[in-house]
C-alpha cells in the first residue's frame, strides 16, 4: 500500500466533517427529544450481534445488506446491524420484557454491503420509534403522526405519504392458490409494477378473481381516488381485504384532519418488506430524494422468534439525509474567541460564559490566529479593566 492509499475510504463509506457533523448531531438530538416528549424511552442497541438475532422475523431481507464476521471466542457467524429494528424487538421481548405497550426509541449508524440507492452511501445514520403491545389502530396511527412529527423537525418544505396494506396482497395471493415460484414471480412482477408480466402471469384469471384482481391493483395507485378505484377492482374480495381498504380509509381521514400539509397517496403495489410486515404500511418521500426519507409499518410476528409474540409498529428515518434536505434554521449562533492572556480574571469569564455559550480559548501556539476562522462571531476584549464580549 503507497502511503497515498492510506487515507482512501471504502466506497459509499464517508468522514463527516464540520459544520455538517454539527447539523446531523442537533437534528439526531432534537429527533430523540422529540421521540421522547411524545413518551419512547431511548435504547442504545450494539453494533453487532449473533446473525441468528439480527435476521430473526425479517424473513432474512437483512441478510444480504449485513455484513458478516467470525467471533474469536465462540466460532460463531456475528453481524453488523443493517436495520436496528430488530434489535428494538429483541429488547422489548427478550430484555426488558415488560408487560401492556412499551415504547422504544433508537438513534445510531448502520452499516450496509450497498447503498440504499444511488444518492445515499453505505453507513446511514438511523433513527426510529417503535410501539410494542398493541393492535390498535390508535397504535398506527400514533407511530404515523409521530414520524410526520420529526420530519417537521427536520424541516422539510414539502412531504408526500405513501399509504398500504400488506393484507390486501397476502389474502389474495391465498386465495389464488399459485404454486411457490409461480407467486414469487408474480410478487417481483407487483413491486415493479411490470404490466406486461402480470399480463402474461395473470391473464387468464377472471376479473373478479383473485389472481385478476391482483393484475388490476398494479395500475392504481395515486390520491384518495385510488382507494375508490381499489374498492371497485376489489368488489366481492374477502373481509380481511374489505377491512384493511376501510382502515386505510379511516386513517387517511385522520392524517388529513391533523396534517393539512402533508400529500396522501395509496399504492398497492407497495410489498417493501412484505417478508415481516403484517398490516398498515407507509413511506415518506420528499421533493429530490428518489428514496424514502422515513418508512415503517406493522410487523405483530416478529417478537415470537425471541420467545414471546408482541404486536408491534414502528417507523425508522435516515438522519444523514434528512440533513442535506431539509431547511432548519441554524440554532447556534457562531463561537466567542477568548485571547491568550494572563489575567486571573479572564479565567472565570469564559467559565460562566460556557454555561450558555460556546468559547475556545487561545493557546499560546495561537497568537494571531484570525478567529473566523476558528469558527467565531465575537471576541471577549479588555476594557477599562473588564472583558466584554465584542461582535467582529
Amino acid at each position: 500500500m503507497t502511503v497515498s492509499d492510506r487515507w482512501l475510504l471504502p466506497d459509499g463509506v464517508e468522514d463527516i466533517l464540520p459544520p455538517l457533523a454539527g447539523r446531523i448531531e442537533s437534528l439526531r438530538r432534537d429527533v430523540m427529544d422529540t421521540c421522547q416528549r411524545w413518551g419512547y424511552q431511548l435504547v442504545i442497541p450494539p453494533l453487532i450481534e449473533y446473525l441468528e438475532s439480527l435476521f430473526t422475523g425479517t424473513g432474512h431481507d437483512l441478510e444480504l445488506q449485513t455484513f458478516k464476521l467470525t467471533d474469536q471466542l465462540t466460532g460463531r457467524m456475528m453481524g453488523v446491524r443493517a436495520d436496528m429494528t430488530p434489535q428494538a424487538a429483541r429488547i422489548d421481548a427478550h430484555t426488558l420484557r415488560q408487560e401492556g405497550v412499551t415504547r422504544l426509541c433508537y438513534a445510531g449508524h448502520v452499516l450496509n454491503t450497498r447503498p440504499q440507492h444511488m444518492l445515499t452511501g453505505r453507513t446511514p445514520i438511523q433513527a426510529g420509534c417503535e410501539l410494542f403491545g398493541s393492535r390498535s389502530e390508535s397504535a398506527d396511527l400514533e407511530v404515523i403522526s409521530l414520524m410526520l412529527a420529526a420530519l417537521r423537525v427536520a424541516g422539510l418544505p414539502r412531504i408526500h405519504l405513501d399509504l398500504a396494506h400488506v393484507a390486501i396482497y397476502q389474502a389474495l395471493i391465498a386465495e389464488a392458490g399459485f404454486d411457490a415460484d409461480t407467486e414469487a414471480t408474480i410478487f417481483d412482477a407487483m413491486q415493479r409494477k411490470s404490466v406486461p408480466e402480470l399480463n402474461e402471469l395473470l391473464g387468464d384469471c377472471p376479473a373478479d378473481s383473485a389472481g385478476g384482481q391482483l393484475r388490476g391493483l398494479v395500475a392504481v395507485s395515486g390520491g384518495i381516488e385510488a382507494l375508490d378505484q381499489a374498492r371497485v377492482i376489489l368488489k366481492g374480495a374477502s373481509d380481511n381485504v374489505v377491512q384493511a381498504l376501510d382502515q386505510l380509509a379511516r386513517v387517511a381521514d385522520m392524517l388529513k384532519r391533523d396534517f393539512p400539509e402533508v400529500g396522501l397517496g395509496f399504492d398497492f403495489c407497495e410489498l417493501r418488506g412484505y417478508n415481516y410486515h403484517t398490516g398498515l404500511v407507509f413511506a415518506a418521500y420528499a421533493p429530490g430524494h428518489g428514496d424514502a426519507v422515513a418508512k415503517g409499518g406493522r410487523y405483530d410476528a416478529i417478537g415470537s422468534d425471541f420467545g414471546r409474540a408482541r404486536p408491534a409498529t414502528g417507523f425508522s428515518l435516515d438522519v444523514r439525509a434528512l440533513v442535506a434536505l431539509g431547511d432548519r434554521a441554524s440554532i447556534r449562533s457562531g463561537a466567542i474567541w477568548a485571547p491568550v492572556s494572563d489575567d486571573p480574571a479572564l479565567a472565570g469569564v469564559v467559565a460562566g460564559l460556557r454555561l450558555t455559550e460556546t468559547v475556545v480559548q487561545a493557546l499560546p501556539d495561537e497568537t494571531g490566529v484570525d478567529p473566523v476562522s476558528r469558527g467565531c462571531d465575537r471576541v471577549l476584549s479588555l476594557r477599562d479593566g473588564q472583558w466584554v464580549v465584542e461582535s467582529l
